[in-house]
């Protein structure tokens, strides 16, 4: 196993490591969707939880039980975004980086 991205963006869920690159592949392979982002928020139990934030292809629906059902389906049941978050576009740097930290509540 290798690990891909960077590691400060490691989302640690109740002691289980998640890495975020893993489930936005799972996510940029629905085709309704065409960008999503994921971070770890701040969760009072497990310490953090599982956010994705994504941007859908115009003229494509999609609901967030749906989309948190296609994930289960998918990956491990500790990885699966519990939030979700629907946006018109992604925060970019002008490079064209998304800014997570934009997507992470303070």
């Amino acid at each position: 196993m290798f690990i891909v991205g960077r590691i400060k963006e490691l989302i640690i869920r109740g002691g289980y490591n998640v890495y975020p690159a893993e489930l936005e592949d799972v996510l940029h392979a629905h085709p309704a969707i065409l960008e999503a982002a994921v971070v770890g928020i701040p969760d009072d139990r497990l310490g953090e939880e599982v956010k994705a934030v994504v941007v859908l292809r115009p003229g494509a629906s999609l609901t967030a039980p749906e989309l948190i059902e296609y994930c289960k389906e998918r990956i491990a049941a500790y990885k699966y975004p519990r939030v979700i978050e629907f946006r018109a576009a992604l925060p970019r740097n002008a490079l064209g980086k998304v800014l997570k930290d934009e997507l992470v509540p303070h």
